[in-house]
C-alpha cells in the first residue's frame, strides 16, 4: 500500500546519491530486508521512482526498511526525517524510549505492554498488523540513550505513587482494567508485597518453561499477556516506595524475559523494545545487578546481530557499574558475555582475558551467596558452552571440542535449549576438523532435542550446521544428516 504523494521527495533522492545506491539497488535491498523479516515485497526501480519522483509513501514497515538499506550503505543510523518519511506512522517508536521520571518510565513500559508487539495477529484479521510494523526498525544505536542514562542514575529516587497520580491510568490503559483494580468506591488498587510476589512467581515459572521448550512455546508467549493485564495495572495503580521497588523489579524482570523470548524467536525489533524498558523499570526497582542482566541479555542480541563492538561496551558496562554490589556469579555472567562479544569482534587476546576473569569470578561463588534467582541457570556446564561457541567464532576447532564436552558433561532435561545448542556447536566443531562421523552423532543428538522445542536461535544454528555439510556432499551419513535437518527446519516453529 502506498500513501498518496505530495511532490518530489527530494530529500529521498539526495540521499540515495549521496550513498551511491540506484533505484533497482534500493528495490532489491527492501525486498531483501523483507524477507529477512518474513515479509513479502515486489518493489522495482519504477517503484523507488515514484516515491522520489511522486513523492509517494509507502507504507508498512517500508519506510523504517528504507532508512535501514541507506543507513547499511552510509554506515550510520538514518532517520526517517532526514529521507523525507517522517509523516509515516511513529508507531515503531513506541518502546524505544528511556524517560527520565517515573511517571514517564511507566507511562512508556504500558504502553509498550499495551500494544504488545510479540502478540500474534488476531485470527481473522486481514493484512500488516502492528507487529509487521516494526520490521526492519532494530538498531543497536537505540540502546545508546537508555545505557547511557542508567550508567548515570542507576537507582531512582522514591517511586511511591498516590492516588492522585494513579488517577491517570486510564489514559494509557482499559477503563476494565482500572476497575478491576478498585475498590467498591472506586479507589485505585493499593499494591502489596504479595502482589509483587506473584509476578516474580510468574517470572520464575516462565524462565523455567522458556529454558525447557524455547521462546515461541505458547506458555512463553503469556509473559507478553502477563504484562499487559496483570503487571501494568498494578505500576498504574497506588504503592508505597517500598512495595514499588518490589513491583518494579518484577515487572523488570519479566520484560527482560519477554525480550529474551522475542530475540530467541528472532523478533529483535520487539526483543529491543521489551529490554530498554526493563533497564528503566530496573533503574526504578534500584537494582543495579538486575540492569546489568539487561544490559548483558542486550549485549548478546547486539552480538548476535553482527555488532559485536557495541556488545563489548553494554557488557562492560554492565561490569564496571556492578563492581562491589553484584555477586561473584553474578559478575562472572557479566565477563563472560564480554568474551563472546570480543570473540564475534576477532579480538583472541581480549577474549581469553575476559573468559579468564569469568572462571576467576565463578570460582569465588559459593551455595551461600545472595544470588539473584534470574542467575540460577549459571553453572560450570554453561560457562563451557559459551566459551566453546566463542572459540567457534575465533576459528579454534580444538578449543570447542574441548570445551563443548565439559559443557555435555551433565546433559539436563532442566535446559533443554541451551543443551540442544551445545549440540549443534559440537556437531560444527566436529565438521571443521573433519571428524564426519562425529560430526553426524552430534547432528542427530541435536535434532532429537531440535523437534522438542520452539527457538528460532536454534533454527538458525541448525541452518550454520547445514553449510558446513556442504563440503561432505556424496557422504550417505552426511546426506541422511541433511535431509532430517531439512525436515526439522520444515516443520512449523
Amino acid at each position: 500500500m502506498v500513501a498518496n504523494g505530495r511532490g518530489p521527495n527530494e530529500k529521498l533522492g539526495s540521499l540515495l546519491a549521496l550513498a551511491g545506491i540506484s533505484n533497482a539497488g534500493l528495490a532489491r535491498r527492501v525486498n531483501d530486508l523483507g524477507a529477512q523479516r518474513g515479509l513479502t515485497f515486489r518493489y522495482d526501480k519504477t517503484s523507488v521512482a515514484r516515491w522520489v519522483t511522486k513523492g509517494m509513501v509507502p507504507q508498512g514497515p517500508v519506510p523504517h526498511l528504507i532508512a535501514t538499506a541507506i543507513g547499511g550503505k552510509l554506515g550510520r543510523s538514518v532517520p526517517l526525517e532526514e529521507i523525507g518519511l517522517g509523516s509515516a506512522d511513529p508507531t515503531p517508536e513506541v518502546g524505544l524510549s528511556f524517560p527520565r521520571d517515573v511517571p514517564a518510565a511507566v507511562r512508556a513500559a504500558t504502553e509498550l505492554w499495551r500494544l504488545d508487539p510479540g502478540r500474534a495477529r488476531k485470527p481473522g484479521a486481514t493484512g500488516p498488523g502492528w507487529w509487521d510494523s516494526l520490521a526492519g526498525t532494530f538498531s543497536v544505536a537505540a540502546y545508546a540513550t537508555p545505557v547511557s542514562r542508567w550508567l548515570i542514575t542507576p537507582v531512582d529516587g522514591s517511586v511511591a505513587r498516590e492516588a492522585t497520580a494513579a488517577a491517570s491510568f486510564t489514559d494509557v490503559h482499559e477503563p476494565s482494567d482500572l476497575a478491576r483494580l478498585a475498590d467498591t468506591r472506586g479507589r485505585p488498587y493499593r499494591v502489596g508485597h504479595a502482589d509483587a510476589a506473584k509476578l516474580r512467581m510468574a517470572a520464575e515459572e516462565a524462565r523455567r518453561w522458556d529454558s525447557r521448550y524455547g521462546g515461541g512455546d505458547w506458555r512463553s508467549s503469556m509473559v507478553p499477556e502477563c504484562l499487559r493485564r496483570d503487571a501494568a495495572p498494578l505500576l498504574l495503580a497506588s504503592y508505597s516506595d517500598e512495595v514499588g521497588r518490589a513491583l518494579f523489579g518484577a515487572t523488570a524482570e519479566l520484560s527482560r524475559l519477554a525480550g529474551w523470548m522475542a530475540f530467541d524467536t528472532g523478533q529483535h525489533e520487539a526483543a529491543q523494545r521489551y529490554y530498554i524498558q526493563a533497564l528503566r523499570l530496573a533503574r526504578a526497582a534500584a537494582d543495579v545487578p538486575l540492569g546489568g542482566y539487561v544490559l548483558a541479555s542486550m549485549s548478546l542480541q547486539a552480538t548476535y546481530r553482527g555488532a559485536a563492538e557495541e556488545g563489548v561496551d553494554l557488557a562492560q558496562a554492565a561490569v564496571e557499574r556492578n563492581r562491589g554490589l553484584a555477586t561473584a556469579r553474578t559478575m562472572s555472567f557479566f565477563r563472560l558475555v564480554e568474551s563472546r562479544a570480543h570473540a564475534r569482534a576477532g579480538d583472541a587476546t581480549a577474549c581469553a582475558a575476559a573468559l579468564a576473569a569469568a572462571e576467576s569470578w565463578l570460582e569465588r561463588s559459593r551455595a551461600g551467596d545472595p544470588d539473584p534467582a534470574w542467575v540460577d541457570f549459571y553453572t560450570w556446564d554453561r560457562l563451557a558452552a559459551d566459551a566453546a561457541e566463542g572459540f567457534r567464532d575465533l576459528g579454534m576447532p580444538g578449543k570447542v571440542r574441548e570445551f563443548t564436552e565439559r559443557a555435555l558433561a551433565r546433559p539436563t532435561e532442566e535446559y533443554v535449549r541451551s543443551h540442544g545448542l551445545r549440540l549443534i556447536v559440537s556437531a560444527m566443531a566436529e565438521l571443521d576438523e573433519g571428524e564426519l562421523e562425529r560430526a553426524v552423532a552430534a547432528g542427530n543428538r541435536a535434532l532429537d532435542v531440535a523437534g522438542r522445542i520452539s527457538s528460532q536461535r536454534t533454527r538458525e544454528y541448525l541452518g550454520e550446521m547445514l553449510k558446513r555439510l556442504d563440503r561432505f556432499k556424496g557422504e550417505r551419513i552426511a546426506e541422511e544428516l541433511v535431509e532430517r535437518a531439512r525436515l526439522t527446519l520444515a516443520a512449523p516453529a
